[in-house]
């Protein structure tokens, strides 16, 4: 998937969806995720991202949903394009 972000808002492309998410840090390497139009109840949940470290033009992080009674997480990584 694809993303555009500032401080406040990420717009997420993915399968010819476009999604606008709020972003609110939590401090410099955490940051919290909310559909501002969720359509289903999966869509309403939040998610907490955790950078866990950066290299050049990437990062590395850890997702899980908040309040998951599972306690899954993801790993991933970002990287910038231009």
């Amino acid at each position: 998937s694809k993303f555009t972000r500032n401080d406040t808002l990420e717009i997420d492309y993915y399968e010819n969806k476009v999604d606008s998410i709020s972003v609110h840090w939590i401090n410099d390497c955490e940051y919290i995720l909310r559909n501002i139009n969720p359509k289903t109840m999966d869509e309403k949940k939040a998610v907490h991202i955790r950078i866990l470290s950066t290299k050049g033009n990437t990062y590395t992080f850890e997702s899980k949903i908040i309040n998951d009674q599972k306690r899954r997480t993801s790993r991933g990584i970002v990287t910038k394009i231009d």
